[in-house]
């Protein structure tokens, strides 16, 4: 199978924070469908905002696709992400599921957590092997600022899952956390939500690739670090970065952004 051939994996690209990743796109719109309009987010306004769950790509589509890699590609991780949010995708636990029976990879979802309140969802990413989970605001004022989320999804409601899903998920959990103006004076009190989540790591990011909000600095992305003492976190300054080469570089920018950039 050849690079344009793929329509449902992209990449695979360097992640400071899992390594090779393959991405896998459970939703593969033209147009983004997610939950959330964050103010940072580098794939632009979502088109399709929404909340409910569909199946958007068959799992025989993605199984087949995978089957076509090179047998030499190397990957950490098989990751379903994608343009928009993927727990959205109402097969995504089947998906996870048949790369387990059918390949030697690991699973991970990114996800803006604003599911998790769902038991299919649960459910769904109970099946991974890691799974990384948006935390950005400290309050609901600040949640709807920065991550603009569609009417009803409540930080309360989300932290509440969160906790519950730790509780019993086996697998690898983190917190990612893009920090900005918006919400660095929140730090502390984000940290202390962590604490009662309890995921395995905390990741601390800020927009380095082209977004309409600026980064923080070394110093203040220091300082923000300093609040989560007592728990395991990477700092996107401080991890290595690499430059990679994907099979499609356009359906990885559809999907990651100005990832060269």
């Amino acid at each position: 199978m050849t690079a344009s051939a793929f329509k449902y994996i992209y990449g695979p690209v360097y992640s400071w924070r899992l390594g090779m990743s393959l991405g896998v796109d459970p939703l593969n719109t033209e147009r983004k469908y997610c939950n959330f309009a964050c103010s940072y987010c580098q794939l632009g306004a979502a088109n399709s905002f929404g909340v409910e769950r569909k199946v958007f790509v068959s799992v025989e589509d993605i199984v087949s696709e995978l089957k076509g890699l090179p047998a030499d590609v190397c990957i950490d991780y098989v990751t379903f992400s994608g343009n928009g949010e993927p727990t959205l995708a109402a097969n995504l636990g089947a998906m996870i599921r048949a790369v387990h029976s059918g390949f030697a990879f690991k699973t991970a979802v990114i996800t803006n957590s604003s599911t998790i309140q769902d038991a299919a969802v649960r459910l769904d990413l109970a099946e991974a092997d890691f799974v990384l989970f948006k935390l950005e605001a400290a309050d609901q004022k600040t949640f709807e600022a920065v991550n603009v989320p569609c009417p009803g999804i409540t930080l309360e409601k989300i932290v509440a899952g969160l906790v519950d899903f730790r509780k019993t998920f086996k697998g690898r959990m983190a917190l990612q956390i893009m920090m900005t103006e918006a919400n660095k004076d929140s730090a502390a009190e984000i940290a202390r939500m962590a604490r009662r989540i309890a995921p395995d790591e905390v990741q601390l990011n800020t927009p380095l690739r082209p977004s309409p909000v600026k980064p923080l600095d070394e110093g203040q992305m220091f300082l923000i670090k300093r609040a989560f003492s007592g728990l395991k976190v990477l700092s996107v300054y401080e991890e290595e970065k690499r430059r990679y080469e994907p099979f499609d570089d356009a359906a990885t920018r559809k999907r990651h952004g100005q990832y060269r950039q």
